[in-house]
């Protein structure tokens, strides 16, 4: 069992070698004309510039996060591995953005050949943000377990694993809100001027805010998502290690006592079968030669078919080596059951997600016939959409945590910390395949970027039909991608949640007092922290909002100036150019200032309430999880749907391009723009951040 975090960490890097080759495969295939090149390298400019002038604003966060640690925590060594976990996400980040802004332009270039050379591309994109994230996060863990438990073995080792959850979590919270608020001011400026006002078509060479919006498809959806999905993948294989540490008072020298060993390192074990899965099924991608979205997603979702396949084979195959000792614990397959419940329930919620936002079903068809009647019964019928797709979700979550529970008492006995162990490995189930749902993830931004090189290049119409369905594909992979995240937060928060409960304890007993966390309504304090909880992801949903739309006002201002001001610019005069850098730094400038807020109120709310009263703390992260998980079902999903009835109308129904329906249409999916991908997808990061806030300072607030 001593080896599992050297396999583990092997399997990283395999990872990694395998990001590194598809980089070389995207990078060797032909950009295009003149003009697709010009277009590429301005959009790879925007992003760099953008990133590097976020990371600059978020390392002065991170530095005093970095100092704050150990000295209020008394843990020197912990802000090293906070460091690391930092470092490593916004490394994944960038990865992801250099090749998403390298594989627009060819995969446009291979929609001029159909989409079985463009599907490819596209996805192997993707895939050097996916392994990248998976690669460099399960590297970043391994290494620290292997370093502060089993080389230096400090006493501290735990609690210093446990920060590099929190570092992860730092970058993801702003890289989300950040680039978030940077693509949806640049996409409802952009589309409400153009498409409405002007009545040019999407991605329009003479909207000023095009590049703009480019830009913010590989900032927001790609750097940001795979920041996003770097901290759940990190966050759900710390929390069992945690919870197992902290519930039995480990030490480094205790933790290779068996059976606790096996229940350290099983999670290591199931993401190096789910690594293995996702690069063998990352090779089973193929295109295709029709362009129905229908037999595009067969395509692309054949390599996470074969990754969960083979993930649940490997996973019980681990449950039968690590649990078969009938001395040491009772029915083996119990863990095993637990993590293939959880990877099941991931499928599911994307499934639930997938059928509320692909205008293949009911739910988008029938926002696209409400169109008919205007953006009011538009946006009405979206809304409902999004609500009624939540109860969908928790109704899964809740068989998921049955499951989980009781895989995990089969195995480690009739215990609650059998249970929640249970859950806690469900949720490393639902990421364990990772690498290829962020490769499929990743993919969308890719076509979407493509579809507007296409437009702005002014290349044949057929070359535009088929990055049009690769995009609306693409609307329903990053829909999936969120409920995989959404659901691993649910089930990641709550062992979290009982680490940072028997972290109190632990912490107490230390210091010879007696602590238990009390989580009754009926007690004062945790009823106020519960209702306390239950707002704040209200309130960071609105601050994010406004802040697109305080940009976006900015945005469209600025387009409206243009058009007025630039003779012939709207006319398409030949010669005529819009000024499209105004835009991305208006969009840069009013991203950075407005991200500060709602990246403080995660970190800072929950500290100021934990140091205040201890029990209120644990009724607001249990309001914040059930708020926080429903929000972000609702935003993501409505916000999805919204965006492909829109799709939906300019493929042809409902009148098509131009017509009164599309324009509600348009109203629409600008609502939804910053449901789906500023607030909403910053739900996840926002619980677990909380969560582990409160665990890594637990000591201090005893």
């Amino acid at each position: 069992m001593q080896a599992i975090p050297y396999i583990a960490l092997v399997s990283a890097l395999a990872a990694l070698a395998l990001a590194a080759f598809f980089f070389k495969d995207v990078s060797s295939a032909p950009p295009g004309n003149e003009r697709m090149v010009a277009i590429m390298k301005q959009i790879q400019a925007g992003a760099r510039a953008f990133l590097r002038q976020e990371y600059t604003w978020v390392a002065g966060f991170v530095v005093i996060m970095a100092v704050l640690i150990p000295v209020i925590t008394g843990v020197a060594l912990s802000f090293l591995s906070y460091l690391l976990g930092a470092v490593l996400s916004a490394g994944a980040g960038y990865a992801g953005m250099t090749v998403a802004t390298r594989a627009n332009a060819r995969t446009t270039n291979a929609a001029i050949d159909g989409p079985a050379k463009a599907l490819p591309l596209a996805f192997r994109g993707g895939a050097v943000m996916g392994f990248s994230v998976a690669g460099l996060s399960l590297l970043g863990l391994t290494f620290t377990y292997l370093l502060f438990v089993e080389w230096i073995g400090t006493d501290d080792a735990f609690e210093i694993f446990t920060a590099f959850g929190l570092g992860a979590s730092s970058i993801a919270l702003f890289s989300r809100v950040g680039g978030g608020i940077y693509t949806k001011a640049a996409d409802v400026g952009g589309d409400l001027v153009g498409k409405v006002e002007a009545g040019i078509p999407e991605d329009d060479p003479r909207n000023p805010a095009t590049i703009a919006d480019a830009v913010g498809d590989n900032v927001g959806d790609v750097a940001g998502m795979g920041a996003d999905l770097f901290e759940s993948y990190s966050g759900s294989i710390i929390a069992p290690v945690a919870l197992t540490a902290f519930s039995f008072g480990l030490a480094a020298d205790a933790a290779d006592q068996e059976p606790i060993v096996q229940l350290l390192v099983f999670p290591m074990a199931v993401a190096f079968v789910g690594m293995i899965g996702a690069i063998i099924g990352s090779f089973a991608v193929r295109g295709g030669s029709s362009t129905e979205v229908k037999a595009l997603a067969k395509q692309l979702h054949r390599g996470t078919t074969v990754a969960m396949i083979l993930t649940v084979i490997g996973t019980l195959i681990m449950g039968r080596v690590f649990f078969g000792d009938g001395d040491l614990f009772e029915a083996w397959y119990g863990l095993p059951l637990s993590v293939i419940g959880g990877l099941i329930v991931g499928w599911g919620i994307g499934k639930v997600a997938e059928i509320w936002t692909s205008d293949h079903f009911p739910p988008v068809r029938r926002i696209a016939s409400q169109a008919e009647t205007g953006p009011a019964t538009t946006v009405l019928s979206g809304v409902s959409a999004g609500m009624v797709s939540v109860a969908a979700s928790v109704g899964l979550i809740a068989v998921g945590v049955l499951i989980a529970y009781w895989g995990g008492q089969q195995t480690l006995g009739d215990t609650t910390f059998g249970g929640v162990y249970g859950i806690a490995v469900a949720a490393v189930g639902m990421l364990a395949t990772t690498g290829v749902v962020v490769s499929v993830d990743a993919y969308g931004p890719i076509a979407d970027n493509a579809g507007g090189i296409a437009e702005m290049a002014e290349l044949d119409p057929s070359v535009r039909e088929v990055t049009d369905a690769l995009d609306s594909l693409g609307n329903t992979t990053a829909a999936i991608a969120k409920g995989f995240a959404v659901g691993s937060a649910a089930l990641t928060a709550l062992a979290l949640f009982k680490s940072f409960e028997v972290a109190l304890t632990s912490a107490a007993a230390e210091k010879g007092e007696s602590f238990v966390l009390s989580l009754d309504v009926g007690s004062v304090d945790v009823f106020i922290g519960l209702f306390l909880g239950a707002m704040v992801p209200f309130l960071f949903a609105a601050l994010t909002i406004d802040a697109v739309g305080r940009a976006a006002n900015k945005m469209i201002e600025e387009v409206r100036r243009q058009f007025r001001e630039i003779p012939g610019l709207r006319e398409g005069t030949p010669g005529v150019e819009p000024d499209s850098a105004a835009c991305v730094a208006i969009s840069t400038r009013g991203s950075l200032r407005e991200m500060l807020a709602p990246g403080a109120l995660a970190v800072v709310v929950p500290l100021v309430i934990g140091f205040i009263d201890v029990d209120a703390l644990g009724g607001f992260l249990a309001g914040a999880l059930v708020s926080g998980f429903a929000l972000a079902i609702f935003m993501a999903n409505a916000g999805g749907a919204w965006d492909n009835a829109k799709k939906y109308i300019e493929a042809g129904a409902h009148g098509g391009k131009g017509s009164e329906p599309h324009k509600a249409a348009v109203v629409g999916d600008t609502v939804g723009d910053p449901f789906k991908d500023t607030a909403g997808p910053s739900m996840n990061i926002l619980i677990k951040v909380m969560t582990i806030v409160s665990l890594v300072f637990a000591s201090a607030f005893v």
